[in-house]
């Protein structure tokens, strides 16, 4: 079992950045992808992006390409995404995510059996 934490969400104005943490305890997760998810109010967990094992790799919804880098450094068993030009439509609830041993970065949240519990994010204009 692995456990995620998320951190560094928080307000923030439209144009700003935010650097968001996910770290990982229990099960080493260097050998394992994990993704972003965010969740806006009143809607369904959104895929954002997701990185695989060794961070060769990495897989962006069209939303946020060009604004948000997900990033891994294994030795510290963190995830980060860095957030650039926020925008309102950015405001949501945050989450990383663990896919179960040996499966790969998915881009829909049943592809995920771990979850963190999560850090909002509010953009304001």
């Amino acid at each position: 079992q692995v456990q995620l934490e998320e951190s560094g969400g928080g307000p923030v104005q439209a144009g700003d950045s935010l650097r968001l943490s996910c770290l990982s305890t229990g099960r080493s997760v260097s050998t394992s992808a994990l993704g972003w998810f965010r969740q806006p109010p009143g809607k369904e967990h959104e895929f954002i992006t997701a990185i695989n094992f060794n961070g060769e790799n990495t897989y962006y919804a069209d939303s946020v390409k060009g604004r948000f880098t997900i990033s891994r450094d294994n030795a510290k068993n963190t995830v980060l995404l860095q957030m650039n030009s926020l925008k309102p439509e950015d405001t949501a609830v945050y989450y990383c995510a663990a896919p179960a041993p040996g499966r790969g970065p998915g881009r829909v949240a049943r592809d995920y059996d771990n979850w963190g519990q999560g850090t909002q994010v509010t953009v304001s204009s």
